[in-house]
């Protein structure tokens, strides 16, 4: 079978978005966990992670017009670079600093991961659009897989650096994942293909704002969904599984932290096989616009009944137990699940609804959304669980996703949305 042109400067882009969130996922676990030992209030890690997130939300609104600029490789490079710097620097971390100094110290660090985690996204996912294949199907395929498999590594990376926490400790750890990221970035310098615009010099910087309704409309509906899942992903879950789980002994911490990241090695793992296959599970390919956008109404609607019903069944079953565990952990991979046809959906629909000239662009925007959502829920996510604990979490997120619903509703195909 004929390979479609453009296919292997996908799959070397592709390999080096799967490297980069692999030691995103585990540099995010090693600094929840390690920080957690150390005392940390809920609302004190949550705080680790917001300038990563606020990082997020200004590298996307801008990294749009640097990639029009100066072209994809560029900033998937620079992506690269910097988090292999970040990793670095946060292998000086000195315990006897103390607490504000520490987190001041951890939150610069993580803003620098922020930036770099955004520039490798935001190109990875544009090139897609300029890629694929446009016939049957060939764009939600292609974007399916690429995200897919990225959350699949990332949810290895969790378990990743639990595991290293366990076994080296933090600073041996975020060492050697930074030894690995940077063989794999001259790799991927090297070998990277032809393929990727090289950027334009008429690139300006006013028209990263999208003026297309669906576009705005779609990165209103991503705000509130990324911002439900870290509503109780960040914090919240790490932090009742570990009461749970953990005696304080330090046989009973590795315990707890293998078990964590076992869960959220798994669920991202399986939101990650099951984005791969939505076009399957969809078939989105025998699919007209009008039924895609319908589809993406329905399957969000259905997403609110499950923290819904999760946060009445906690708040009701104040005492933790076996059965409840169970209960939560099958409750939250049936989101997982639901939340990745979702995920995958707005995937395609962003891609979709820009254009080649404008991709980088719009994709920024959309992703600066999607920061701006996930920095909401690492916020509340904190100030939640101490406010009312792990219930408080699991209704904000069924708020958000109600919010999400009434963005994507508001979606209209493109030659209604063209004319109103």
């Amino acid at each position: 079978m004929t390979r479609p042109d453009g296919f292997a400067a996908y799959i070397t882009v592709t390999a080096a978005y799967w490297a980069f969130m692999l030691t995103d996922g585990a540099l995010r676990m090693l600094v929840l966990l390690h920080f957690h030992t150390l005392g940390f209030s809920p609302v004190q890690l949550a705080y680790l992670f917001v300038l990563y997130e606020i990082a997020g939300v200004i590298t996307n609104l801008s990294a749009g017009w640097i990639a029009a600029r100066f072209g994809l490789t560029a900033t998937l490079y620079a992506g690269l670079s910097l988090q292999v710097v970040a990793l670095l620097a946060l292998a000086q971390l000195d315990p006897s600093w103390g607490i504000t100094a520490s987190v001041v110290f951890v939150m610069l660090v993580q803003g620098a991961s922020g930036v770099a985690k955004d520039l490798a996204k935001m190109s990875s996912k544009s090139a897609v659009k300029i890629l694929a294949p446009t016939e049957g199907g060939g764009l939600f395929r292609w974007v399916a897989v690429l995200t897919g498999s990225k959350n699949a590594v990332k949810g290895c990376g969790f378990l990743l650096g639990a595991v290293l926490l366990a076994a080296f400790g933090f600073v041996p750890s975020v060492l050697s994942m930074a030894a690995i990221l940077f063989v794999i970035l001259v790799a991927v310098v090297i070998g990277m293909p032809s393929g990727l615009p090289v950027g334009r010099k008429d690139a300006k910087f006013s028209e990263v704002f999208s003026k297309n309704r669906n576009i705005n409309w779609l990165s209103a509906a991503r705000l509130f969904l990324f911002g439900a899942r870290d509503v109780w992903f960040v914090v919240g879950i790490p932090i009742y599984f570990y009461a749970v789980l953990s005696d304080g002994s330090e046989e009973g911490n590795r315990a707890a932290f293998f078990m964590i990241g076992t869960f959220m090695a798994v669920w991202t793992i399986l939101y990650g096989i099951v984005q791969g296959w939505a076009p399957r599970i969809l078939r989105a390919a025998s699919r007209s616009e009008v039924e895609i956008l319908a589809l993406a109404k329905i399957w969000v609607g259905v997403l609110i009944l499950v923290p819904a019903t999760l946060a009445a069944l906690v708040w009701f079953t104040p005492e933790p137990s076996v059965a409840l565990t169970v209960t939560i952990v099958l409750g939250l991979l049936a989101f997982g699940g639901i939340f990745a046809v979702n995920s995958a959906l707005h995937s395609f629909l962003i891609l979709s609804f820009t254009d080649a000239k404008r991709v980088t662009m719009d994709v920024g925007f959309y992703y600066m959304a999607n920061a701006a959502g996930r920095l909401v829920g690492t916020v509340l996510s904190g100030l939640t669980y101490q406010i009312g604990g792990l219930p408080f979490c699991l209704a904000a997120a069924a708020l958000m996703i109600a919010f999400s619903w009434f963005g994507t509703a508001q979606l209209k195909p493109r030659d209604k949305a063209a004319s109103s």
